[in-house]
């Protein structure tokens, strides 16, 4: 017989929820008590005394039959308190909140239900004609308790418990006959392609690894089919119970829509998968700008009471649920997109989103991985490289001294109290910035006032948030305006990201302070190396397949992604024939700072010209700065082509619409010769798929070396000390990775043809040729001069 297992917590909070759609129900929530429960829980059953026993586990099994299923669901979690009075046994929640208790008319009806569902097993467990429900309050920032208690017979009780299991059953009933037809269609799926070279030693690599619970790096090149390779193992492990959730991650969208595309090709093979792409909320969000409170948003007015009947509308009428998906069901049943599409990953099979979804301690997906244990996901991590960057970045945090001022005079007429403790970490800052002339590095004993303030901070800030969504009606508080509390509410949301990193803080992170360019005060919480933390969340599912078509070298991907000693790495050779491929160095090029005149400019300009000229068709310039795509641009603009071209560029900043706008100027088979010139490292230097002669050819300027500045400076030193390798991490490696993912435009596919022209006499030095990948032996060093012979040469054996 089938068995559906769920907590008591998430069954009732699944079931009962109902209402608008606030920011104390997303992101404000419980964010404080979260870290504040377990205390007060501890304090409150300590003082109850020796007849009170605390945290008792509790499980029921009951079999439900809905729509012609027969099912087990058995429900389970601990309760905070089991006690005996005169009236006889009691169950006692205990729920610590910010918010002020005398505003309470009854117990939250949640809060009651878990109660419920504990008294009906207890009683159960040991036949009870009935028992007491108690929901204990405790106010935190003053540690008042209210409490609320009533008796409620075994009858009534059971009754209540048979209606909330019923409506779950509809649930339940679904899923079951979902993942039984889902692995029925598994078992019979073959891989959908002829193999490639190289792409059945993946498939098996990436199956190996799910079955024994490894972490696996893939260094793929461009057209091995990596996207494929990957999901189709992963997919036969979900067939085979091996595996119960698979997560794609990407850092870019245009990867996620590579991943839709898998998802419809396996659905043509009659193998359709539950999959839902998550979407930023201010990308999804109906609004212009995000405003989750109902007196602003229509969608979040009711979203709860709502919100249920539209999940399952869309679960049992669409498999691949795209962000257009989410947007039709959410607006026919008057919904919030985002909040939708995070309820509906918790019945899918297939999840694809963002990194932070899984990995950042501020954004990470809390049904999934808010519990410190392994479970049965499988983590496919696509363009892994970027993972580095965005790693460090999502377990660091910083805070502006000035903030504090700011909001100390945007909250002082309403509340004294967040204005004085606004004020005492103003101070504390201030104590920093003191010590600090240029940049200071301080040590953790120096911070730890600050972090203390900042915790009294947040906990009388959100108290505050309280009482502004529920008065005390003898003590009503004026109302922040609108933009006043948006603010308000991100600056906490900063302190409070600042408190949790501030918790991670080891040998791998710097603290230091320095000034912003209107000298700002700054004090930076810096993770150096994000292995450890990445490692933390790693652990939370079975396996992690990180795959990318430039991973060199691979010890540093591997190491700065938490590699073990026993995960497996795999590289797979190009399937391009190297005829249809041309890759030339110009040896007479430096791009270092000191060589960046107007002759070198000059020179550069010449060498692009003459490389377009050479075949009419589609190409893009790559540049390591807009400064210099300007300069260069500016010397192609000055004399006229041969024959007229269409000369386009990257502007800072473009939104959506505008890159694919850029895009669209790169047909197949174009009646004139278009050059795109772009930025390294930016919007078009990866991710972007212009397949055949949509694109054929690309110049890269430079060696993409990152900016000199102080973090990087920082960086360079930590990885010096620690390694001895501070230039290759901080700078040579993320450098390097922008030239490769930028010259792997061109080939796309085992039919696309085309030339690659890097521009820098470095990329001849071998410290630079060890980061080549095998595909780019042998290559052509030439000149202006030589480049177009070669180039003529290449385009006649391939016309």
């Amino acid at each position: 017989m089938y068995e559906i297992k769920i907590s008591v917590r998430n069954l009732v909070e699944f079931i009962m929820r109902s209402g608008d759609l606030s920011v104390s129900s997303t992101g404000l929530k419980d964010a404080n008590a979260m870290q504040e429960g377990t205390r007060i829980h501890k304090k409150l059953q300590r003082k109850a005394g020796a007849g009170y026993h605390a945290e008792v586990a509790l499980s029921h099994t009951s079999e439900v039959t809905y729509d012609g299923l027969t099912f087990q669901i058995t429900v389970e979690g601990r309760a905070d308190g089991i006690y005996s009075d005169e009236l006889g046994w009691n169950i006692d929640e205990i729920k610590g909140i910010y918010r002020d208790i005398h505003t309470l008319s009854e117990a939250i009806p949640v809060h009651r239900a878990q109660a419920l569902c504990y008294g009906l097993i207890y009683a159960l467990q040991n036949t009870l004609d009935g028992i007491g429900i108690r929901i204990t309050y405790c106010h935190i920032p003053t540690e008042e308790v209210r409490y609320f208690h009533e008796f409620i017979s075994f009858a009534e009780l059971q009754n209540w418990y048979d209606t909330l299991l019923a409506s779950y059953a509809k649930w339940a009933s679904w899923q079951i006959r979902w993942q039984e037809e889902r692995n029925n269609n598994i078992k019979s799926l073959e891989f959908p392609f002829s193999y490639r070279d190289g792409q059945n030693t993946l498939v098996k690599g990436v199956y190996q690894s799910i079955l024994r619970k490894k972490r696996l790096y893939i260094e793929a090149p461009t057209g091995v089919g990596k996207t494929i390779s990957t999901i189709f193992p992963a997919v036969k492990s979900l067939g085979e119970n091996v595996s119960e959730k698979i997560f794609y991650l990407t850092a870019k969208t245009i990867t996620r829509t590579v991943a839709e595309d898998t998802l419809f090709l396996l659905q043509e093979k009659k193998v359709p998968l539950k999959s839902v792409t998550l979407t930023a909320k201010e990308k999804i969000c109906f609004l212009e700008k995000p405003a989750c409170n109902p007196a602003q948003c229509d969608y979040a007015k009711g979203h709860f009471d709502r919100v249920n009947d539209a999940v399952f509308d869309l679960l049992t009428h669409e498999t691949i649920m795209t962000r257009e998906t989410i947007l039709e069901y959410a607006k026919k049943h008057m919904v919030c997109p985002f909040e939708m599409a995070l309820d509906t990953a918790t019945w899918c099979d297939f999840i694809i989103g963002d990194y932070n979804y899984a990995f950042d301690p501020t954004a990470s997906l809390k049904r999934f991985f808010s519990v410190d244990k392994e479970n049965n996901f499988v983590f496919l991590i696509d363009e892994a490289h970027n993972l580095v960057s965005r790693a460090r970045d999502m377990y660091s945090a910083s805070l502006t001294k000035e903030d504090f001022l700011a909001m100390k005079k945007l909250v002082k007429v309403r509340s004294r109290r967040v204005a004085n403790a606004l004020d005492g970490c103003n101070r504390a800052l201030l104590e920093l910035k003191r010590s600090c002339d240029e940049l200071e590095k301080f040590d953790f004993l120096e911070t730890e006032s600050l972090v203390l303030k900042l915790m009294r901070l947040s906990t009388i800030m959100e108290e505050f948030f309280q009482e502004q969504e529920h008065p005390h009606p003898s003590f009503p508080t004026t109302p922040l305006p609108p933009s006043d509390k948006e603010q308000l509410l991100n600056f906490y949301f900063e302190i409070r990201s600042f408190q949790n990193i501030y918790e991670l803080v080891d040998e791998h992170y710097i603290i230091y302070g320095d000034y912003t360019s209107d000298g700002h005060f700054v004090l930076h919480l810096q993770c150096m190396d994000p292995s450890a933390n990445l490692d933390l969340y790693l652990k939370k599912g079975r396996c992690s397949v990180f795959f990318s078509a430039t991973f060199l070298p691979i010890h540093y991907y591997r190491e700065q992604l938490a590699g073990r000693e026993d995960d497996y790495a795999i590289y797979a050779p190009s399937p391009f024939s190297p005829d249809k491929r041309l890759l030339m160095i110009g040896k007479d090029v430096s791009t270092k700072y000191n060589l960046r005149t107007l002759a070198m400019y000059q020179k550069i300009a010449t060498y692009v010209r003459n490389f377009i000229s050479a075949k009419k068709g589609n190409y893009l310039v790559f540049f390591p700065s807009y400064r210099m795509m300007q300069e260069v641009e500016q010397e192609l603009e000055l004399a006229p082509f041969e024959t007229p071209i269409q000369l386009f560029s990257q502007k800072m900043s473009m939104k959506e619409q505008e890159r694919e706008s850029f895009l669209e100027h790169f047909q197949e088979n174009p009646a004139q010769t278009t050059v795109g010139l772009c930025v390294m490292g930016g919007v078009f230097g990866e991710g972007i798929d212009l397949k055949s002669s949509r694109l054929i050819g690309a110049v890269v300027v430079g060696t993409g070396l990152p900016m000199v500045c102080t973090e990087n400076e920082l960086f360079r030193e930590y990885f010096d000390k620690e390694k001895g390798t501070g230039f290759s991490y901080a700078y040579q490696y993320p450098g390097m990775n922008k030239v490769l993912q930028a010259a792997g435009r061109v080939i796309r596919t085992t039919d696309d043809i085309g030339a690659i022209l890097l521009l820098d006499e470095r990329f001849l030095q071998n410290s630079y040729q060890q980061l080549f990948p095998r595909e780019w032996f042998p290559h052509h060093v030439v000149t202006i001069d030589s480049m177009k012979e070669t180039l003529e040469q290449f385009w006649l054996e391939n016309t």
